[in-house]
């Protein structure tokens, strides 16, 4: 870590709300082209083959190497300038984003170029998503950081709102005009680019420095993955909270991908009205995230974060019942609007709990790891769900996955360690900034780090002096 590097300051420093505006701004924008590239690519997958083995196939080029790359990126986000670290994976995603659209336009098409399209994209977030969910806390006052992610779920969600009408009609008249080929790609890629440079462009205009770390911190590379590492070992809480984003992303998020499937297969209304049923899926489930988002940001900013995601993690359960229950499409257009709406009463109360209570120096690392475990989970899910999916009925698969949250989530809050782990989120609530609030977690967890004993010492020395 250089020299020059500066320490977080959590308090609230002067021009912070317009450098919040020009980041969540730009991560929108940037938001927009991948969401627009994310709805066509599964259509033309789903519409073309109607495989579940072609949709576990694109979930694991989809989301596994953004768990390897995010074993690395968590590091970088904490010894880099995160700023940087988010314009460069744009940027080279942008790059490849656009040769893959050129290559496209000489008629090449091959399946594996698809695939090939989706393994960059997860490699660049896995860069992107540690840095930017540490950047949040980095540029944000801690009092006002639930109410901002909550407003930024709402930005994104509205946005989505915008993306599976766009993605429906350009996938549309792309298709009719090359004959449903993988070209019909090839605009949607170029749109891709372009918000991605207006990304980059605003987060350039926000002024960030590296993150200090703490007096006496390994400075070697590895050295700090092997850290992050024993720091997840050694934090009850942090290891807690994320075999629950496990769970729900196998239980609940890999079936849930099937959904588009089932439309098809269940509720068939002939190619062109199924891109349009598609489409209305997507827009149902935004509406419902932008109302969850407006929800959580306006009425729920100061209610418990534990409390939320237990709750939501139930609610999800019973949500996948009732896809799997559908009698029609309407029904079911409404369940996925219920879909939406609760995811965020469950990730923005979760990315807030970990910004939180973990060190700002090792926030990075942190996230590098929820990263890895969402991006492991949904493609060993779909390993299971998918291959399943041509064997067994959507519908069956969606009610079992339902029940099995239930049970799984019961099992997880009523545990010792899930017990304690809500009396520690309920206490950290109260500390003023995140280095006080891990030292409150570990100490009403009983354990500390474990990253080097001079730490554990101070976390201690903390606790007894709050």
């Amino acid at each position: 870590m250089t020299s020059d590097a500066a320490p977080v300051d959590t308090a609230e420093a002067p021009g912070w709300l317009r450098n919040v505006v020009f980041f969540l701004s730009g991560q929108t924008a940037s938001l927009l082209g991948s969401m627009l590239v994310q709805y066509a690519v599964f259509w033309y997958l789903t519409i073309t083959y109607e495989s579940g083995l072609i949709m576990t196939l694109a979930a694991v080029f989809g989301f596994l190497p953004q768990a390897i790359v995010s074993i690395f990126g968590g590091v970088w986000a904490d010894r880099h300038n995160r700023k940087f670290l988010i314009m460069g994976a744009d940027a080279a995603i942008a790059a490849t984003t656009l040769g893959l659209a050129l290559i496209m336009l000489t008629g090449y098409d091959d399946l594996w170029l698809v695939f090939l399209a989706l393994a960059i994209r997860s490699a660049g977030a896995g860069i992107q998503m540690p840095a930017v969910s540490a950047l949040i806390p980095q540029i944000t006052p801690t009092r006002h950081l639930m109410r901002i992610n909550g407003l930024n779920g709402s930005i994104q969600s509205a946005m989505a709102l915008l993306a599976p009408a766009a993605a429906g009609a350009i996938y549309a008249w792309a298709s009719a005009a090359t004959g449903g080929t993988a070209a019909s790609l090839v605009p949607i890629f170029f749109i891709d680019v372009v918000t991605a440079v207006i990304g980059i462009g605003l987060l350039a205009l926000i002024p960030v420095r590296a993150v200090r770390r703490a007096e006496g911190a390994p400075t070697a590379y590895f050295a700090d993955l092997v850290d992050g590492v024993r720091y997840i070992a050694h934090h009850a809480f942090v290891r807690w909270l994320l075999i629950v984003f496990a769970i729900i992303f196998l239980l609940t998020v890999a079936p849930s991908n099937l959904t588009p499937l089932m439309l098809v297969r269940s509720f068939d209304a002939g190619e062109q009205q199924n891109v349009v049923n598609l489409a209305v899926l997507e827009v149902a489930f935004s509406v419902g995230m932008t109302l969850g988002g407006v929800v959580v940001a306006t009425f729920f900013a100061r209610r418990s974060r534990i409390g939320l995601i237990v709750v939501s993690s139930l609610v999800f359960g019973g949500l996948s019942v009732g896809l799997g229950l559908s009698p029609n499409v309407w029904v079911f257009f409404g369940f996925m609007f219920l879909v939406g709406l609760a995811v965020p009463f469950f990730s923005t109360p979760s990315m807030t709990l970990l910004q939180e209570t973990v060190e700002p120096e090792r926030q990075g690392r942190v996230f590098g790891f929820v990263g890895i475990v969402m991006a492991v989970a949904m493609p060993i899910g779909m390993v299971f769900f998918g291959p399943l999916a041509d064997r067994v009925p959507i519908e069956t698969l969606l009610v079992a996955a339902g029940v099995l949250t239930f049970i799984v989530i019961g099992l997880a809050v009523t545990v010792p360690a899930g017990r304690r782990a809500i009396i520690a989120a309920r206490a950290a609530s109260r500390a003023p900034d995140p280095a006080t609030g891990a030292v409150v977690v570990q100490a009403a967890m009983g354990e500390t780090s474990g990253a080097d004993d001079r730490g554990g010492d101070r976390a201690g020395d903390s606790g007894e002096r709050a």
